[in-house]
């Protein structure tokens, strides 16, 4: 069996510039208990989206393992728009209810998904039998468990809190069980829906 840790980003302040936006102070500690939680479990190599907040997010675990933070362009966060939106729960809905839509310079349901599935093909194949870390976002990271199984969906990306973790296991390329193990983390914290955020403080 292959394992790959899920861990969407700590909480991170909204700014334009995608790739050098990192954690905020209450991101970094939640960053701390991420890589604390992660102490227990075997874990053989991390990836990570090439965004700041993401690869921050996992660099304590991989400090601890001894490992480095190794990131994968096409696992960044799926874009939906070429500028910012105005209306972002209308906008974010209306691409989850049509997977072939998108809005101008942005990317749909399925061209996301098609972005991203062949990285996980291949660390699968690459890393059959081992334990995989992936610091990633709430959209993308539900698109790939969408396409192994269609349960997760946009009601399940809106009960995402920030961070939070999913172990996938996969007997070869086919997804057996998805466990959320937030336990060890502090609730009172990073425990945030998507629409506690405001349109400038998007968890995204």
């Amino acid at each position: 069996m292959t394992s790959i840790y899920f861990v969407r980003h700590a909480h991170s302040v909204y700014s334009t510039d995608e790739y050098g936006r990192g954690l905020s102070e209450r991101g970094k500690e939640d960053a701390g208990q991420v890589a604390d939680r992660f102490k227990g479990e075997h874990i053989d190599v991390v990836f990570s989206s090439p965004y700041k907040r993401a690869i921050e997010t996992v660099q304590g675990i991989a400090d601890f393992k001894g490992l480095e933070v190794q990131t994968i362009e096409n696992l960044k966060e799926r874009k939906l728009a070429a500028h910012s939106v105005d209306y972002f729960d209308y906008a974010i809905q209306k691409v989850w209810a049509q997977p072939d839509y998108s809005f101008q310079g942005g990317e749909s349901n399925i061209q996301a998904q098609k972005r991203a599935i062949p990285s996980i093909s291949n660390l699968l194949r690459k890393y059959e039998g081992k334990g995989i870390v992936i610091g990633t976002h709430g959209n993308i990271m539900v698109l790939v468990m969408n396409h192994f199984d269609r349960k997760y969906n946009f009601d399940f990306w809106k009960r995402l809190t920030i961070p939070d973790i999913y172990k996938l296991t996969f007997e070869h390329e086919r997804l057996v069980d998805v466990k959320r193990i937030r336990k060890g983390l502090d609730e009172g914290k990073g425990e945030g829906k998507i629409n506690d955020f405001s349109e400038k403080d998007l968890p995204y």
